[in-house]
Parts: structure tokens; sequence; C-alpha cells
């Protein structure tokens, strides 16, 4: 199998403790948070914090990707929360640079009744002022598809697209692709037929070459609502065919990909879920 799979996985502890907790379960790959994701500010990294991360990262070689804060909006109309959103953006960079994680996933943002078109010029000029002052920062940001809950942007493949063209400095970006918020947006994923028109669709607005990490999540509602609930894989809406399929893509042989499933009680989920992934090649 030339897929790699990993999970989103806990810094509890210290960011160099997630590599251990992502082997236990099989990972081969790993998503982190660089902070805490539901607090605007942090502590800075320290030479020692960056160190052991980076010491744990050679003894387990895998490829790395972080999600940012969830309190970022780069189209956010409040002037504050704006303002806090583009720094918050800068500062995660930052730390992605400095631990050497290649791409920081993002959700582009809600227009909170602006309307579309007015939050993607936003969130484009958000990008531009992040990027225009921090010029040294080598981690790209990676747009992931959302949902499309209430007015939140990124639900089309073609609103993705639209942030790519806009951007002056867009080969800093690249893309993610969820599964579950796909299915939740509309697309289809459950037949073959579905497979290849999602993939043909994402080509035509995106561009396979974007295309940097998967989000590997069912859905616990069906298609088309807009709802972002994540099922674990096979016991959603969605159902094992699309995984199956996606995991013998020779299209993305070397993209991480990463659950983001629920954990149950005995906190055994996304080991379960990595080998029902692998099942599915065998």
């Amino acid at each position: 199998m030339t897929t790699l799979l990993g999970a989103h996985v806990s810094i509890a502890g210290g960011l160099h403790k997630s590599f251990n907790r992502g082997i236990k379960i099989g990972c081969e790959a790993l998503q982190i948070f660089v902070k805490n994701a539901s607090r605007w500010n942090a502590k800075p990294l320290t030479n020692d914090a960056v160190t052991l991360f980076q010491e744990a990262h050679g003894k387990h070689p895998m490829p790395l990707v972080a999600h940012s804060a969830y309190l970022i909006n780069l189209c956010a109309v409040n002037a504050e929360t704006h303002s806090k959103s583009r720094l918050a953006l800068a500062d995660e960079l930052e730390r992605c640079t400095l631990l050497g994680v290649p791409g920081l996933v993002l959700h582009p943002g809600a227009h909170m009744e602006e309307g579309e078109e007015k939050g993607i010029e936003a969130i484009a000029r958000s990008l531009d002022a992040v990027f225009a002052t921090n010029p040294n920062l080598s981690t790209k940001v990676l747009l992931e598809n959302t949902a499309g809950q209430g007015t939140v942007l990124g639900y089309r493949f073609e609103q993705i697209g639209r942030i790519l063209e806009l951007v002056d400095e867009s080969e800093r970006l690249g893309v993610c692709f969820d599964s579950c918020h796909a299915f939740a947006a509309g697309y289809d994923l459950r037949n073959e037929q579905g497979y290849e028109s999602v993939w043909e669709d994402f080509d035509e607005q995106i561009g396979l070459n974007r295309l940097e990490a998967v989000h590997l999540n069912d859905s616990k509602f069906p298609l088309g609502l807009r709802k972002d609930r994540h099922a674990t894989i096979g016991g959603g809406e969605i159902g094992l065919e699309f995984f199956r399929q996606l995991i013998a893509d020779e299209r993305f042989t070397g993209i991480p990909m990463l659950l983001e499933t629920p954990l149950d009680d005995d906190g055994e989920g996304h080991r379960r879920d990595l080998e029902t992934l692998r099942s599915l090649h065998n």
C-alpha cells in the first residue's frame, strides 16, 4: 500500500509526545495542533520544545500536517476578530516553520451574512496581508473544503478555486480535502460514478496538483444537509466504497490521509478505523 494513513493526535504534555501516540495506533502520518486550538494566544515555543519535537520526528520520520485554531476567521466582519485572525494565522505559520511542519490546514472563514463573493475577497486580502508581512515562513496554508454550515465558505470547490485565483502568492497555498465536508456539501461520494465526478470537478475548479492532505471522515448526516458531524469509517452515510477507491487511487500516492473520526470511550477508535482502512486494500 502506497497510501500514507494517519490521524489527528493529541499534543497533551508536549508537542513531541504526538509521535509516540501516533505510532501506538498505527499512524504513517500525523496531524496535530501547534497550540491550543480554542484560544487566541499561546506562550512562544521554547528552544527545548522545538528540539524535543525535531528529535522525536527524527526517530519517527513521517509526513506532518498541522490544523489551525478554530477561532480564525479571515473574513470576519468584526474588526477585532479580523485582526486577531490574521495575527493568529501568522503565529501558527511561524510555529509550523520552526517545527518543520510543511502544511497548516485552515478553514477559509465565514462571511457573516456579508455575501459569499465579498467574503471570498476578504479571505484573499487577509492571506495576501499575512504572506506579505511574513515572507520567510516556509509552511503552506492548506485551505480545507467545508460542510457549508451557516455562512461558512469553502463548501464548493469553485470557492476555494476563486481564493487561489485571487491570492497574489498562491504558490504558498495548497488544499486539504475532507470527505465528510464534501458529502455534507452535496458531493455524492458513494459510488464509482460519484467518485470520479467529484475528482473531475476538484481538478477543474482547484487542480489535483494542489491537493496536499486528505481528511478521512464518514458523515453522520445524509447527503447535502451541510451539517459537519464526523462518523467512524463505514459507520456513517458515505459507507466503505469511497474509502476503498480513495486509498487505492495511485494519483494520491504519498499524500497524507488523516482520520478525524470520533474517539470511542476506550480511546481506540482511530486504531480501529486505521485497521478498517487497511483491510479495504487487501
